[in-house]
């Protein structure tokens, strides 16, 4: 457990540079330039954001045409409603707005189920303090299998800690 963001990015450098794989890092708030440093890769929310707006923007489109041109074509300020080509420019709006609406949304729900951090859900983080101002960097053994417990600990006691926690889990 470390008390200040800057002094866990050095140790994590430091550890890594030592042959440690860290497994997670808690911390009150995103550490920029920590992912890369610890290993963990790229995100694919971006993509499924994507998938998700351009969803959106085919619901919106389809449901335009099918409400102001199919099913009830109505004549609005001398606007034509004979296809959905001359009447684009009016649903370009509604068709962002739209967009943005099913991509935000959907990378929420995404998130929330892929890291099960749904609403009444226990929490996972090893120590309630990491929700305030303390930052912990997990480190297990079995991910380190070319290290013993004994020398993980020698390594992490070299870097400005302020409290070593070691635990069994099963």
């Amino acid at each position: 457990m470390y008390d200040d963001d800057d002094v866990l990015m050095r140790a994590a450098e430091t550890l890594v540079a030592k042959g440690l794989k860290v497994k997670e890092v808690y911390s009150p708030f995103p550490l920029h330039g920590l992912d890369p440093i610890i290993g963990v890769k790229r995100t694919r929310l971006a993509i499924a954001a994507f998938m998700y707006a351009t969803g959106g923007t085919c619901l919106a489109l389809l449901g335009m045409w099918y409400f102001m041109i199919h099913d009830w074509p109505m004549n609005i300020g001398g606007k034509p409603s004979f296809s959905l080509i001359e009447n684009l420019p009016a649903f370009i709006p509604v068709t962002f707005e739209f967009s943005v609406l099913c991509g935000a949304h959907g990378m929420a729900i995404t998130y929330f189920l892929r890291n099960g951090t749904l609403p009444g859900m226990p929490a996972t983080n090893p120590d309630p303090r990491t929700t305030d101002h303390m930052f912990v960097m997990e480190i297990t053994t079995d991910e380190n299998h070319s290290n013993s417990a004994d020398e993980i600990e020698g390594m992490l006691k070299d870097t400005p800690l302020v409290e070593l926690s070691i635990k069994d889990y099963e």
